[in-house]
């Protein structure tokens, strides 16, 4: 059975909006009609959610910093976490740290990402990320 034709009409009734937003009912809601509310989403729509706001992550990074393609798979991914965290324009503020980093200086870059408002806002987060980034492995 195919609901090409239900789709179409759906989205010509509830309409297609992107960003969430209140229904006449007033609930918040994204996409087409979802109740976000009530409904909310499952697990598998916020793991999908997560998986392509990694990639958005990765893409930024690689973008503004394509040396970054070089450093190891933990270190990488600490600053996908970061970016995922911040955004690409706040992580580029950045500057020493990111420079640190290029240069191999793992352990002063890991005691500047600590010595930051953003440190100060996630606690541990920023912790974790330095750790990782001052060793080249995972906290467990």
């Amino acid at each position: 059975m195919s609901y090409e034709k239900l789709t179409e009409q759906l989205i010509r009734h509830e309409g297609l909006k992107l960003k969430p937003y209140k229904c006449t009912a007033g609930k918040l809601t994204i996409g087409v009609g979802r109740n976000l509310d009530d409904v909310g989403i499952s697990k598998d729509e916020a793991l999908y959610l997560l998986s392509q706001d990694i990639i958005t992550a990765r893409d930024e990074l690689v973008r503004v910093f394509p040396w970054t393609l070089e450093l190891d798979e933990v270190r990488f991914q600490t600053l996908v976490n970061m970016v995922f965290n911040l955004g690409i324009s706040r992580l580029a503020q950045f500057t020493k740290t990111m420079s640190l980093i290029h240069d191999g200086d793992y352990d002063v870059a890991a005691t500047e990402m600590l010595d930051s408002r953003w440190a100060k806002q996630v606690g541990n987060r920023a912790i974790e990320l330095s750790e990782q980034m001052r060793t080249g492995s995972y906290a467990s």
